[in-house]
């Protein structure tokens, strides 16, 4: 994700007497809708892939060969289904904050928070996209093959979700920077 969060201290006061964090410049103003835009855009970009997903596995386990699965393929069926709906509720909770907190002073919060909850949501999207990927696999395929095609998957999906920003970040010196 390329939009870094406002951190600031809610119980600090600047020299002026303000909180620290409020946006109360024109500038600090363009530069907050800037950067929650920019989150909703990449959030909107990760809801399509979950919904996708809770799309196919709602309907897989009304299909003619579902009851077929092992007890281990249930247990992760359901893994994998909880997962995808933990995704998709961190990533629709900054439409409702935003909803609750509207015009009570707190966007520095919103952001921060909105944040996090994208980074959470797509962690455990990662982790349900691998799972379903894990099982519809072992059913074509078998197990070993599935383990094997799943974990190469999952690795690429952390590298160019994870890795490979954070790799861009050390390398130019910008790990704890904020702009």
């Amino acid at each position: 994700m390329s939009v870094e969060p406002v951190h600031h201290h809610d119980t600090t006061e600047g020299e002026s007497g303000r909180a620290a964090g409020q946006i109360d410049t024109p500038e600090a103003q363009a530069k907050f809708d800037k950067a929650y835009a920019e989150l909703l855009q990449e959030v909107r970009v990760a809801q399509t892939g979950v919904q996708f997903l809770l799309g196919f596995l709602m309907t897989l386990a009304f299909s003619p060969r579902f009851p077929e699965i092992s007890t281990a393929q249930a247990y992760q069926y359901v893994f994998t289904l909880v997962m995808a709906f933990a995704a998709a509720t961190l990533l629709t909770a900054p439409a409702p904050f935003h909803r609750v907190v509207f015009r009570h002073g707190l966007k520095h919060r919103l952001l921060s928070l909105s944040h996090g909850f994208a980074l959470g949501g797509l962690v455990l999207l990662m982790l349900s996209m691998s799972s379903a990927l894990l099982l519809t696999v072992a059913v074509v395929l078998g197990p070993n093959q599935s383990a094997l095609i799943a974990a190469v998957i999952f690795s690429g999906m952390a590298w160019l979700w994870f890795g490979l920003p954070m790799w861009q970040r050390l390398r130019h010196g910008r790990l704890s920077k904020r702009r």
